[in-house]
């Protein structure tokens, strides 16, 4: 019997839920760079030079990046949600640790244990929901996790905005921060323990009745335009992982996974993360002198990034994901060019017109990205990929991401000691760069199931499966187990609809 409807599907609270990741993801993000230039982090720590800020910053980004390689696979053999609650766990105890250093390497031991844990949960916190999500609500409620990032952030920003004036000799000026992600990071572990598991990730264990019940957890419907839900009918490949990771470069799954990767390193290099992490810096370097104002513009630009995100998020199922991809891009490197062009010339001073069309440009990049790139790209980096190699490639961009945004942020605040325009010309340039990428290569997937999507790439079907069995021949399955994977990655790459229709039968009955 299918669920009984209701005014808030279970679906999309189950989205909400595991979205907590990135609320608390965003609030670290929206606070660091708050906290190293406050005071009384510095009464606490010591002096920081410019590279050993970059490094502290961007530290929870690099010990993310190895873990996000990993999760994927663990994500295929345990459940995503086991795989969410472990990333919490670690990044709470990170947030922990942090918040009650006395020293910088105690400091750096926790930021690299929030990394860990932030590599586990974010990516597969993304393909849970699209996992979950019918494709007529599949924009929405995937962009959900970098929504309440935006939130985060704007919380991040301002938690430290209200006790900056405690003064250099209070600690909790900047250990405030740290309770918030505790306190987000235990919620999300209470969610993972009650929420149900990927109907999809059942299925894909052959675990049908468990299948069956998610889905009626979830209120999602067995019937009409749900139908995606329902077309998935393999089993799980037991490949190694590293069997796994050389999948996802093979002829048949390498397109995907190239995009994927491309789309996720290339959105953090176009320098957001330089903005989000300094811009209490950035908007001291373009002239507000006084703490408190650079501040102030920093959380009023978090809010107009939460404000552009409502309509973004509500309509991201109305946009095409290629055309939100290409306008984004080119606004982003425009305007990295135009601040780049004016630091060249030397117009920035703390005074004159120069310096407000920097803060304003400043605020219309990262208003342009929240609207576009934030969205679309972990939203595209999930659903071209099929069920089997959902997570690991997911991971594995996210993997990237991680690795790029480390980098960012790293040189960021080298790039603007040394050269301010140097910085500015290098992210733009590379933003012009992705959009002529994704402007030749970027397939169209909004309103198509999942399944479905995966007809752009259809042509690659033989190679993949030819390559399928001989992993599964090495791994010592018989030819009719071979045969069954054959036809699970045929129905997957096609949509398959009359074995769906089956399957819907059974699930229906069980």
């Amino acid at each position: 019997m299918a669920p009984s409807r209701k005014l808030v599907p279970n679906y999309m609270l189950a989205s909400v839920a595991v979205s907590l990741g990135g609320l608390a993801m965003g609030c670290d993000t929206g606070a660091i760079g708050a906290i190293m230039a406050m005071p009384a982090f510095a009464a606490s720590m010591g002096p920081l030079s410019a590279m050993l800020v970059g490094f502290t910053v961007s530290l929870i980004m690099l010990t993310g990046a190895a873990p996000s390689v990993f999760a994927g696979y663990l994500a295929d053999k345990y459940g995503r949600l086991k795989v969410v609650m472990l990333g919490a766990v670690l990044f709470g105890a990170g947030a922990a640790i942090q918040g009650t250093s006395y020293a910088l390497p105690q400091f750096l031991v926790g930021r690299a244990l929030a990394g860990l844990g932030a590599g586990a949960f974010l990516s597969n916190i993304s393909v849970y929901i699209c996992e979950v999500a019918p494709a007529q609500h599949r924009g929405i409620l995937a962009g959900l996790p970098q929504f309440l990032n935006t939130a985060g952030i704007c919380l991040g920003y301002f938690i430290c905005y209200g006790t900056v004036d405690l003064g250099a000799g209070n600690s909790m000026a900047w250990r405030a921060p740290y309770i918030v992600q505790v306190a987000l990071a235990l919620a999300l572990v209470a969610c993972c323990l009650v929420l149900p598991d990927s109907p999809r990730w059942y299925l894909l264990h052959g675990r049908r009745e468990e299948a069956a019940a998610a889905l009626e957890k979830l209120d999602v419907s067995l019937v009409g335009e749900d139908r995606d839900f329902l077309t998935s009918t393999g089993q799980q490949v037991s490949l190694s992982l590293w069997q796994g990771l050389a999948l996802l470069f093979r002829r048949g799954y390498r397109t995907r996974t190239m995009l994927a990767l491309f789309i996720l390193g290339m959105v953090q290099l176009s320098g957001i993360d330089g903005v989000l992490y300094y811009a209490p810096t950035l908007f001291a370097q373009a002239g507000l002198e006084s703490q408190t104002a650079s501040f102030l513009a920093s959380g009023l630009s978090a809010v107009l990034m939460l404000a552009i995100s409502v309509p973004a998020f509500l309509l991201a199922d109305k946009w095409g994901r290629r055309t939100s991809a290409v306008t984004g891009g080119v606004g982003l490197s425009g305007v990295m060019l135009l601040i780049g062009s004016l630091y060249a010339a030397g117009a920035v001073h703390p005074y004159g017109a120069a310096r407000w069309v920097v803060i304003v440009s400043v605020y219309i990049f990262g208003l342009t990205y929240c609207s576009t790139w934030a969205i679309v790209g972990k939203i595209y980096a999930s659903e071209i990929q099929p069920t089997h190699t959902r997570a690991a490639a997911n991971c594995v961009a996210q993997g990237l991401g991680f690795f790029t945004n480390w980098l960012v942020a790293m040189i960021t605040p080298i790039l603007l000691d040394k050269s301010a325009y140097g910085a500015y010309f290098l992210f733009g340039g590379l933003a012009l760069g992705t959009v002529l990428v994704l402007a030749a290569y970027m397939p169209e997937t909004r309103g198509r199931s999942l399944e479905s999507i995966q007809e752009a790439f259809s042509h690659h079907t033989t190679g993949s499966s030819s390559v399928m069995q001989t992993l599964r021949r090495r791994a010592g399955f018989t030819n009719r187990e071979m045969q069954q994977e054959t036809n699970s990655i045929e129905l997957d790459s096609n949509s398959g609809s009359t074995n769906a229709r089956g399957l819907r039968v059974e699930l229906a009955s069980a």
